[in-house]
């Protein structure tokens, strides 16, 4: 299955690899599995599955792994999924040998997700970009379109040209 979770390797990319990519080039080996997608990824279940210039998402099946003790999934796995796809988001604008890292993010949880919710899609796009900081907004939502979550970031572009 190509693309797919199942075809998928976990692990890191070494810094002078990384630095060998453009940002878009280094998100489109996570999304085809010719890159290992990170091991938090794994651990969750989530995918790296669409990407374009400033556009990433991420999928997910919650499950009763990802529960809180209210029965909920914990807004924590919500976080991981909106840092990831924003993050990437800006990572996909950045030329080679450039990089980014979380400066700061906020999230709302609008409605609780649990294991029926089924397939859900966090999407993040960015808002601006600039040469030392990039933000974006992510949005998670359910198969039938409905707002789960929203968030921004604030990323630090570093790296050298």
């Amino acid at each position: 299955m190509p693309g797919g979770i199942a075809s998928k390797t976990y692990g890191t990319v070494s810094a002078d690899r990384q630095k060998e990519m453009s940002g878009l080039e280094f998100v489109r080996g996570l999304v085809d599995g010719t890159l290992p997608l990170n091991t938090i990824a794994q651990t969750l279940g989530y995918d790296v599955s669409e990407v374009e210039r400033g556009r990433v998402v991420i999928t997910a099946e919650p499950s009763n792994l990802h529960l809180n003790p209210a029965g909920t999934v914990h807004g924590g796995f919500t976080a991981t999924l909106l840092d990831s796809c924003m993050g990437l988001a800006v990572q996909s604008t950045l030329e080679k040998g450039i990089g980014q890292t979380t400066l700061e993010f906020k999230i709302s949880l609008v409605r609780p997700i649990t294991p029926e919710t089924g397939t859900i899609r966090a999407e993040g796009v960015v808002l601006n970009c600039g040469r030392r900081v990039g933000t974006a907004e992510g949005r998670v939502t359910d198969a039938r379109g409905r707002l789960l979550a929203h968030g921004t970031t604030t990323c630090l572009i570093f790296g050298s040209t």
